[in-house]
């Protein structure tokens, strides 16, 4: 195989939207991957503790002559999300049963193991099984069933 063989290898993937090429003829291998690895990033963000906000700034004390009526409010502090975070592996509508009859996949307070299914993800009229990567008590259910999401949009939050 030579140098315009893998360049029409390439146009192919890039022309068709493939990520991997894994091919073995005779006495060579070649393994073109394109991209990030989508596996290895999902594993990640599953698994990553939630971030955690900064601490609310303290308000300074007010000067005994101003009236308290005259102060404005101070907003309070966003609520932290507690648990780890399930995020959506690509863009697609959230469906939290598997037929509009059904009862959901799971539920707040579940006790969930990692290959689980928590979801489906409906994508370009493919209906995607999203599992558990990591295991524990599901906490919150973020996502509305029937809405988009997007990649990286929080799912479930998991204790």
């Amino acid at each position: 195989m030579d140098i315009k063989d893998i360049r029409n290898i390439v146009e192919l993937m890039n022309e068709h939207g493939l990520t991997l090429l894994d091919l073995t003829h005779k006495d060579f291998h070649i393994k073109l991957k394109k991209g990030p690895d989508l596996d290895d990033l999902r594993s990640l963000m599953a698994c990553m503790p939630a971030t955690l906000a900064a601490p609310a700034a303290v308000a300074a004390p007010l000067p005994s002559a101003v009236a308290p009526e005259m102060v404005p409010a101070v907003p309070s502090a966003p609520a932290v999300p507690v648990g780890t975070e399930i995020t959506s592996p690509m863009v697609g509508t959230f469906y939290s049963k598997t037929s509009p009859d059904a009862p959901a996949l799971v539920n707040v307070g579940d006790a969930i193991s990692v290959g689980q299914t928590l979801c489906i993800i409906e994508a370009m009229k493919v209906m995607n099984e999203i599992k558990a990567e990591c295991s524990g008590i599901l906490s919150a259910v973020v996502a509305e069933d029937g809405a988009p999401v997007q990649f990286g949009d929080v799912l479930f939050r998991v204790k």
